[in-house]
């Protein structure tokens, strides 16, 4: 069972998918795979207070680029991917310098990854659930590092939720489950 968990910043994602894997597997563990970086002060310590929020039944796994050795851990009942958004933009400036205005994104490189990740969700046994941010309820990004960003988020975001067995969009912290069943 594959099950995407879209919607806004602090719409309650995270706890949404952590309830539901606990409820799946009471005892754990629940592979949490965390694709944040510590870029700054601030990062880190919001990596720091997710980090102190899981309990012993949490195995975690810092992923923030190739995500399969962490799904094909054999210990977790069930995993967390949090977050595809994150992931997506770790994608973008892999090998970048840190001036967001040098970075060159590799399209290919992007579409191979998004690839990879598809073959791997559909190889694993055990339930996963991935958070994701849904960004293209907005305007349009003034910028064009942030429209390319907004535009491979929506790509990825919409070939998960075709091989999701679910999809479920938070808003306001309530669950509204827009996609049911095998994709």
């Amino acid at each position: 069972m594959k099950h995407l968990i879209t919607g806004g910043a602090r719409s309650g994602k995270s706890t949404f998918a952590l309830e539901q894997a606990l409820a799946l597997a009471p005892d754990g563990p629940v592979g949490f795979i965390a694709t944040a970086t510590a870029l700054d002060d601030e990062m880190a310590e919001r990596i720091r207070g997710h980090r102190a929020e899981r309990d012993h039944r949490s195995i975690t796994f810092e992923a923030p680029i190739d995500l399969g050795p962490a799904l094909s851990d054999p210990r977790p009942a069930v995993f967390i991917v949090d977050c595809l958004t994150l992931w997506c933009s770790n994608l973008m400036f892999l090998g970048s310098s840190a001036e967001f205005l040098e970075t060159r994104p590799d399209p290919a490189g992007f579409e191979r990854r998004v690839l990879e990740l598809e073959v791997q969700l559909l190889a694993c046994e055990r339930p996963v659930f991935l958070v994701t941010n849904e960004v293209g309820l907005g305007l349009v990004p003034p910028d064009p590092i942030s429209r390319l960003y907004r535009d491979w988020l929506g790509r990825l975001n919409q070939r998960v939720a075709r091989i999701a067995d679910r999809v479920t969009l938070m808003v306001s912290g309530v669950p509204l489950v827009i996609k049911s069943g095998h994709p």
